[in-house]
């Protein structure tokens, strides 16, 4: 099956990650035969990401770097990533080391009867913390918007970039970004797979998804999105 695909890596403060994730992100591709583009979102680093990136771009002709000038949060440096996507699918994965970039041919299969393909952290090697952080946030999203994903945050996921606009997240910043993709997946009608992916600690650096910042953000977004639901969504 060939594929054109835009590969989306979220990056803040992993320069001990992104080289290697860039490398490993087109070595899969030649490997694979997909053609296509990786797209980096520099979401305000504050270490050397930049300095790595820009080295990076003048060996491959393929990487796009999108940079935020302050960082804006996960779902924002994702959807940034996916607006500036060129081909005709769109993926994106976590660059912390935590998913092997060759675990998107786990998803290829299912490119020709699915329009949206989603990844499940199995097992996954998270601390329990954010075990149960994912946990408590499954709930929320079924107890307030009456919908149930298993791993509703697994970082590896893709999709035909023609949904991109029925799908595209305006509250999601953070936690909710993947909770509002599946609310409005739901309400185009638009169907998806789910397939089991395997998880890595995290190679390098320090997690920010489970800092007391995060959460508050989190409620803050569920808040917003539950009174956009409450109007219809827009």
């Amino acid at each position: 099956m060939s594929v054109s695909l835009s590969l989306v890596l979220p990056c803040f403060n992993e320069q001990e990650n992104i080289e290697h994730t860039v490398r490993e992100a087109f070595a899969w591709m030649g490997k694979a035969g997909v053609k296509g583009e990786v797209i980096v979102v520099d979401d305000g680093s504050k270490d050397a990401s930049a300095n790595v990136l820009d080295g990076l771009s003048k060996e491959f002709s393929a990487l796009k770097v999108v940079r935020h000038a302050e960082n804006q949060g996960y779902g924002l440096a994702i959807r940034s990533g996916c607006d500036a996507a060129m081909r005709e699918w769109i993926a994106f994965v976590d660059s912390d080391g935590q998913f092997r970039i060759d675990d998107l041919g786990r998803l290829l299969p299912h490119f020709k009867s699915f329009s949206f393909v989603t990844g499940r952290r199995k097992p996954r090697a998270d601390p329990l913390i954010r075990v149960l952080y994912g946990k408590v946030l499954a709930l929320m999203s079924w107890l307030v918007f009456g919908i149930w994903i298993r791993d509703v945050n697994c970082g590896m996921k893709a999709f035909r970039r023609d949904i991109w606009p029925k799908i595209r997240p305006l509250y999601g910043v953070e936690k909710l970004f993947n909770t509002e993709v599946f609310l409005r997946l739901r309400d185009a009608k638009i169907p998806y797979m789910q397939v089991d992916v395997p998880h890595y600690r995290r190679r390098a650096g320090s997690p920010t998804g489970g800092s007391l910042r995060v959460i508050r953000r989190m409620f803050r977004e569920l808040r917003d999105l539950q009174q956009a639901w409450a109007n219809g969504g827009s």
